[in-house]
């Protein structure tokens, strides 16, 4: 598989910033100090010159979002239909050129979206209904199983792992584990849609699927979605999911696991994938 020349990674003057504020607690007096704060930048995502997108996201790991983006939104269905990848920041923000091999410009031409989303936003500016619940293909079969004390550690390491949040107690995770190597990649960013797509193009760029996706978020429906193209077959989070996630994960044979806490979590689907006691 033909993969896009590697790019480093565009960073702001950091992805956090040291910001003055005074602290207090009831009963005591108000104390000055420094907070760390999360960057939150606008991000184009352009294709063949044309833009696509535009999402407020952390400035860091841009090539992995614009790829995963790439995938999760339907744009390509492969890394090899991307040809090269520029990060040009400007004024503005940031655009993320990505340039598809020949012949993928009609396909995307037929499927434009032009958007501006506040932070996290996943499906604004999607021109029709059918697109917000668009069909999704039945995971392969898949005879992976995790036991149940496995999967409370990997959200334990997700939450060890996470820098960024731990610095500024303000952005979304995203992880990919597996029963060997452990937590192999952690994305973060500001919004929880932009994380998953950014651990999605981590991913692919590694071309591994063969896993679990930990999610620090509610699990909507476009975050079953996201992972459904990676074609993972188990997907864990921190909080609940909505109904049609729920029924968007059943349909696509995912196993859902949410409401994951450091004695335990709810299997919503699919749990012959989770070995318990």
């Amino acid at each position: 598989m033909t993969r896009p020349p590697s790019i480093p990674v565009y960073e702001t003057e950091q992805a956090s910033k040291p910001t003055p504020r005074v602290s207090w607690k009831r009963h005591g007096v108000g104390t000055p100090g420094l907070r760390s704060l999360p960057e939150e930048t606008a991000i184009a995502i352009v294709h063949d010159a044309s833009t696509t997108a535009v999402m407020m996201a952390t400035p860091a790991n841009l090539e992995d979002f614009a790829i995963g983006f790439s995938l999760s939104e339907g744009v390509v269905d492969h890394i090899d239909d991307i040809r090269s990848i520029e990060v040009v920041p400007n004024d503005l923000g940031v655009e993320v050129r990505v340039w598809l091999v020949e012949g993928h410009s009609q396909k995307l031409s037929r499927r434009r979206r032009r958007l501006a989303g506040p932070t996290g936003c996943g499906l604004c500016g999607i021109e029709s209904l059918a697109e917000a619940v668009r069909p999704i293909h039945r995971l392969a079969g898949s005879d992976m199983a995790v036991d149940a004390d496995a999967l409370l550690d990997a959200m334990d390491s997700l939450a060890q792992a996470q820098s960024l949040g731990r610095e500024t107690r303000a952005v979304h995770a995203a992880g990919f584990w597996r029963a060997e190597g452990g937590l192999v990649a952690v994305r973060e960013d500001v919004g929880r849609h932009n994380a998953l797509d950014k651990l999605v193009g981590a991913c692919a760029r590694d071309m591994t699927t063969d896993g679990v996706v930990l999610l620090t978020s509610r699990v909507s429906v476009e975050m079953v979605q996201k992972a459904a193209v990676m074609g993972v077959a188990i997907l864990c989070a921190v909080s609940a999911p909505t109904a049609l996630a729920l029924r968007t994960a059943q349909a696509v044979g995912m196993t859902l696991v949410a409401v994951a806490r450091s004695d335990g979590f709810e299997i919503f689907c699919h749990p012959e994938r989770v070995r318990l006691p």
